[in-house]
């Protein structure tokens, strides 16, 4: 390990992340490691990590490195591995454009959940192409103490169970995961989220991230609402020939879903690079003992 690591902090909808470029996979990044690292208190503080890497570089990347040079290696809060984290996409995607591997306009990026396409605009916000919904049958249900709801099941490279409520405190403090039954249909476990409505296509959450706990922004979240609220509103794309777009508030924020009529999900949003430093090894040595 260098005597220093060099990092990043960026947020996209105030869902935060640590950044750490790594383009040869040369950085060993164990759970603990992350955990270190993401803590608020004793760390630099994030919902999760971004590790950096060439996709020719890393193993679960080579084979999609034709299609996307760079492959964001993506870790919970926990340390844990994850498919995929839409905000994370945008930031990561932010992060390629201030380091001058990228500029504006398109470009791939791979992930454990596929390839995405991304679209940095003049405007500065950032489109992410997030693939097609899956929404497994059978019914679930999501608790929160004694009071339960009935949930839709959403699979955006990531598992979500979506729950509509009349009031979002009805999710309580969200520091502890909400039951979801059965647990088979999430053997990985979940994120929930709990919406409310504040308009025509325009519906409002709060989310608890698995590995993390609640959040200010979950962009595959956010996607796996807008698809959810479309099938309860009855303009499933699939079946009207149509887009549609909902907007979604998030405590961290506003980012805009649209579902083509292909399935196709694309969200907008902002992301922004707030510092950048280095991590003293010997911090992280300690840290780790």
């Amino acid at each position: 390990m260098s005597t220093r690591i060099a990092f990043l902090k960026g947020h996209g909808t105030e869902n935060d992340f640590v950044i750490v470029p790594d383009p040869e996979n040369a950085l060993e990044l164990s759970a603990a490691a992350v955990a270190a690292l993401c803590g608020r208190r004793a760390g630099i503080g994030g919902d999760g990590l971004l590790h950096v890497v060439r996709s020719a570089a890393h193993p679960e990347a080579r084979a999609m490195a034709d299609e996307a040079e760079w492959f964001m290696d993506y870790r919970n809060g926990d340390g844990s591995v994850a498919e995929m984290c839409g905000n994370g996409v945008r930031v990561f995607a932010r992060y390629l454009q201030h380091a001058g591997h990228v500029g504006e306009g398109d470009l791939a990026i791979a992930t454990r959940g596929g390839v995405k396409t991304v679209h940095i605009a003049k405007d500065g916000d950032i489109t992410v192409g997030m693939g097609r919904a899956v929404l497994p049958e059978g019914d679930v249900t999501v608790a929160v103490g004694e009071r339960g709801w009935p949930a839709r099941n959403v699979n955006m490279g990531n598992p979500h169970a979506v729950a509509f409520v009349a009031d979002l405190a009805d999710a309580g403090s969200l520091f502890a995961a909400p039951s979801v039954a059965p647990e088979a249909a999430y053997p990985d476990g979940v994120n929930v989220e709990f919406v409310v409505d504040r308009g025509p296509r325009h519906v409002a959450m709060r989310v608890h991230e698995r590995g993390v706990g609640e959040t200010r922004s979950c962009g595959t979240g956010a996607c796996a609402v807008a698809v959810a609220a479309a099938r309860r509103d009855g303009v499933d794309p699939r079946d009207t020939g149509l887009p549609v777009t909902y907007t979604v508030d998030l405590p961290g924020g506003t980012l805009v879903i649209t579902e083509q009529p292909d399935g196709r999900i694309e969200m907008t949003g902002p992301a922004v690079i707030v510092a950048e430093g280095a991590i003293e090894a010997e911090w992280l040595e300690n840290a780790l003992g």
